[in-house]
């Protein structure tokens, strides 16, 4: 099994370019305060960006790099300062799924990240807490709609089933669930890909334990993926991965076939 999870020290990058704004003002015989006073940054904050325990911010490379005579030096680190495109636990799954052959998901909250609109993806970002900054949910964003790129690959397989009560979830300003449904219908026209929906009227059924991605790599390796809160694990172990794949079989019988979901998901969007 591999398992990967937030992990408890910042980032590399923040703890390095700190550490270099630290220096650089010790350097200089700048003191902390008259750093934090010249950029308008509290004492603690300047500390915490110091200490790795913050991402430095543009405006304090700034201030830095003039203060301490570093001639772009500081300034320069902005570039491996950017938010993550991804959460860090789930680094190892995406390359995975860029990878893989096929993809089988089962969803029970909301749209699947491969199938959501750019409206859907920004207002579910939104969502976050603690709150995501502008600039993480720009990139994240956009990372998700740049993924989105596998699905119009025709030799890779996806599959979909998801929850009648993410299906019904609105959102968004005027037309955005309707845009989103549409999207699924759109999709699930290729002929790589089935979207399907589970009724809640089902009843108890095999998805209830949570949702999971499947893949197969070109090796005709199977890997399953679980997300929680603020971990993900991704599981290579034969076994472990047999018990989901066999789950998703029963969850895929249990749900509306594909020509009835497609009736569902365009009734939902008719209503609107």
């Amino acid at each position: 099994m591999t398992a990967t999870g937030e992990v408890s020290q910042p980032p590399v990058a923040w703890r390095y370019c700190g550490n270099q704004v630290k220096l650089w003002r010790e350097g200089a015989g700048v003191t902390r305060e008259q750093l934090a006073q010249e950029s308008n940054y509290g004492y603690d904050t300047v500390k915490s960006m110091e200490l790795g325990r913050r991402r430095p911010t543009l405006r304090l490379l700034e201030v830095a790099d003039g203060m301490c005579g570093a001639h772009g030096k500081l300034l320069a680190a902005q570039e491996f300062l950017r938010p993550e495109p991804f959460p860090s636990y789930s680094m190892s799954f995406v390359r995975d799924e860029a990878e893989a052959i096929a993809r089988y998901e089962y969803e029970a909250q909301h749209i699947p990240g491969l199938l959501q609109t750019e409206e859907y993806a920004r207002e579910l970002m939104a969502t976050h807490w603690p709150p995501l900054g502008e600039e993480t949910i720009e990139e994240r964003v956009a990372a998700r709609l740049e993924r989105q790129s596998l699905l119009r690959q025709p030799t890779k397989s996806f599959s979909f089933v998801i929850e009648e009560a993410a299906l019904r979830r609105q959102f968004g300003g005027e037309g955005a669930y309707q845009r989103q449904l549409e999207q699924l219908l759109a999709v699930g026209e290729q002929r790589n890909v089935t979207v399907q929906a589970m009724l809640t009227a089902r009843g108890l059924h095999a998805g209830l334990y949570g949702p999971f991605v499947l893949l197969e790599t070109p090796e005709h390796k199977r890997l399953a993926y679980e997300e929680g809160q603020i971990t993900g694990v991704l599981y290579d172990d034969p076994d472990k991965v047999s018990t989901i794949a066999r789950r998703h079989d029963m969850i895929a019988r249990q749900a509306l076939g594909l020509e009835e979901s497609a009736r569902f998901i365009r009734k939902l969007a008719e209503e609107q």
